[in-house]
């Protein structure tokens, strides 16, 4: 029996690098960190003392010849995954990057083809497809415990929160995009995963950037991701509005990193005949169902694990079997194109077909 560690790079030591992946292939038996990669040296060697990882460097390339690498984390910018992707790939390395896969969805395309013609796993950082309450949520779902689903209703929308004003949050050309492709990713592929991917017939969106455009008027209590760069660009929306069109159920979304409401809303709701469900995103879920003609609403508690450990270990596993799990880019493939055509419909102005 093969006991040895698999050795892995982590690629960027930013928040969700230092937070979750790193501490994850740490706690793995299956894993062993060999590099930290970083173009911000002091931030490498930090976490890497921290860690007792071996080595650091500044350049990617630098772990791609070294064949006792055999997988790697992607958390750099949206606008380098696909390129560092697809170099890993090529060098024969099994590869989970963090989402978005990419800023467009041509990219998505060409990093799937890579994986694909390497026979490598590329796995993509949607966390909530390891989320207990969303796996509960599926299998009622797919039990007909909530009879024929016919609509979805997703909300993820915060009174001030524009990440990093005038930084890499809000410049298009690094991002991809604001709150759609920032948020929206994990709410639309929550979506899809617990209905079962169903196909996309036609797109409908729109998009406003008007709170953040006046940078140094806007006003707000804190700032994640970075103070503000008033010298920096605001070229991404900050609210999104869509309907979407499946074979299956309808879907419609609204979501906002600012708006001039004081509350905010992150959650989602499942509209069957049979039944409803409301899932506070991030935490718990209540079922609403009728029987002999009373109402039924149910808090469900179980016991929960660590989706950002789970995702980590699911991916090792995956690239140790060299077998494809949830999160492999093959399931991605539907979030990225259906926000790939609300950003083309809300530039249009009108509906589209996928």
């Amino acid at each position: 029996m093969n006991l040895a560690k698999m050795k892995v790079a982590v690629i960027g030591c930013g928040m969700i690098s230092s937070s979750q992946h790193i501490p994850s292939y740490d706690k793995n038996p299956l894993a062993e960190i060999k590099y930290l990669v970083d173009i911000r040296q002091d931030r490498a060697m930090e976490l890497a003392k921290q860690y007792q990882v071996p080595y650091t460097t500044t350049d990617f390339r630098d772990i791609l010849a070294d064949e006792e690498v055999e997988a790697v984390s992607i958390c750099t910018a949206n606008h380098t995954h696909a390129s560092i992707a697809i170099e890993c790939l090529n060098a024969g390395k099994h590869v989970l990057c963090e989402k978005p896969a990419a800023i467009d969805f041509e990219r998505v395309l060409e990093m799937k083809a890579a994986a694909d013609r390497n026979g490598k796993i590329l796995s993509i950082g949607v966390v909530n497809r390891f989320n207990t309450a969303v796996n509960k949520i599926k299998q009622l779902i797919d039990e007909g415990e909530l009879g024929t689903l016919y609509h979805i209703y997703c909300s993820f929308r915060a009174h001030r929160s524009i990440p990093g004003l005038g930084g890499p949050f809000t410049t298009k050309a690094i991002s991809g995009g604001g709150v759609l492709i920032d948020w929206g990713i994990h709410f639309l592929d929550l979506i899809f995963y617990s209905i079962g991917e169903p196909a996309v017939k036609t797109v409908s969106g729109a998009v406003h950037g008007e709170l953040g455009k006046n940078m140094e008027q806007y006003a707000y209590i804190d700032m994640w991701a970075g103070p503000p760069d008033y010298n920096g660009t605001y070229d991404v929306e900050d609210f999104v509005t869509g309907l979407i069109r499946t074979e299956g159920p309808t879907i419609s979304l609204n979501g906002a990193w600012a708006q001039n409401i004081g509350e905010s809303a992150m959650f989602v709701e499942f509209l069957g005949d049979k039944g409803g469900i409301k899932l506070q995103y991030g935490g718990d879920f209540k079922i609403y169902s009728t029987k002999n003609g009373v109402l039924h609403e149910i808090l469900p508690t179980f016991s929960k694990t660590d989706p950002f450990y789970d995702e980590i270990d699911s991916f090792l596993n995956a690239a140790k079997e060299n077998k494809k799990n949830r999160a492999s880019i093959d399931h991605v493939i539907l979030t990225s194109a259906v926000i790939d055509a609300l950003y083309k419909s809300a530039e249009l102005g009108g509906e589209i077909s996928l």
